[in-house]
């Protein structure tokens, strides 16, 4: 059921610009993108409004700039590399804490859409036993490394009780796992789906669904979202809106979708090679994705508490919360959409 999973690999083009045949005549806007774990299910917004075209009805050309984790899409943003950052949100209040004014303005996850599990090869039937342990994460830093540190924390381990191994999020984690690199794995789907259906992996924890994560997190958090540099949406608001207007025509239309939508629409590049595997991680998902892209006020509050509980975090000053992310692009596309 799972004979391609491990010959899975990341493909850049699977998450291609959008097609050049255009429904209008002017020109569309290019904006660049970096993709956190780019095939994985957390990016089925993105996918979609790819996919079904979305961006271009929008007026935007979207250049794809694929990372193996969230830390490494922070890292060339930084950099100048790319205008807009898809990946966990609980990376802006690093940044805020040190003085870099970045914004979400668009929520695609509700949850944190990952899970955590021990290799079935050993006899290990709890997070305490995992003391000493190699944990594979997709990079230090990253939203994999920090809620594998919130299961240990809440089990009675600490980071440092554990080795963390960068594992990436495509073919090298399946591989690392099989050759005993690393004993336990946090990552997201379809990959641990796909190998917990193998019983290559026993889940010791999730935050698939709202109450997992609510369990863990102390309350609802945002997860994957779109933000950029606060002056960058105040000089192009045009721009950011459209962005804004395609992922929320994306949830809209991921409302209503039938599982044979999904494989329509979503190339088959993502499914891990099987469609089966594909459709149960996403039908463990359905629940955890964006309904309006809207962010909560107590939910970030909550995700400041928990990413604040982690330890050799910067230990700054809490920043303004509210300035970490901005619900105007998200309201106007949630009102054109009747989201």
């Amino acid at each position: 059921m799972l004979s391609a999973l491990g010959a899975w690999a990341v493909s850049p083009g699977s998450m291609a610009a959008p097609d050049p045949v255009r429904s209008e005549q002017r020109p569309l806007q290019r904006v660049s993108i970096a993709l956190a774990a780019p095939n994985s299910l957390y990016h089925l917004p993105l996918t979609l409004a790819d996919k079904l075209g979305y961006f271009r009805q929008a007026g935007i050309a979207v250049e794809w700039s694929p990372q193996e984790s969230g830390a490494k899409a922070l890292a060339i943003a930084l950099q100048g590399q790319v205008n807009v950052v898809a990946s966990a949100f609980e990376h802006l209040f690093g940044l805020h804490q040190k003085g870099l004014n970045y914004q979400a303005f668009v929520q695609m996850g509700r949850t944190p859409q990952l899970s955590f599990g021990v290799a079935t090869r050993l006899d290990v039937r709890s997070v305490m036993g995992l003391k000493g342990a190699r944990v594979g994460v997709s990079s230090l830093q990253s939203s994999t490394h920090s809620m594998a540190c919130h299961w240990l924390m809440q089990n009675g381990l600490l980071p440092e009780d554990v080795v963390f191994v960068e594992v990436g999020t495509s073919a090298g984690v399946v591989d690392a796992l099989r050759t005993g690199t690393i004993d336990a794995l946090c990552n997201p789907d379809p990959i641990m789906y796909g190998l917990e259906q193998r019983n290559e992996i026993r889940l010791l924890g999730e935050a698939r669904t709202l109450m997992a994560s609510r369990k863990l997190m102390g309350g609802s958090v945002p997860g994957s979202c779109l933000w950029a540099r606060t002056d960058f949406l105040q000089k192009q608001p045009e721009l950011t809106q459209a962005l804004s207007d395609a992922v929320v025509h994306a949830l809209k239309w991921l409302q209503t979708a039938g599982l044979t939508d999904i494989l329509k629409t979503v190339p088959s590049t993502h499914w891990v090679g099987d469609r089966a595997i594909y459709l149960g991680a996403f039908e463990k998902l359905r629940e955890s994705y964006a309904l309006d892209g809207l962010f909560v006020t107590n939910d970030v509050t909550n995700a400041w508490h928990a990413y604040n509980r982690l330890p050799n975090r910067l230990g700054g000053a809490r920043p303004a919360l509210a300035s970490t992310y901005n619900n105007s692009f998200a309201l106007r596309s949630k009102n054109r959409f009747s989201a």
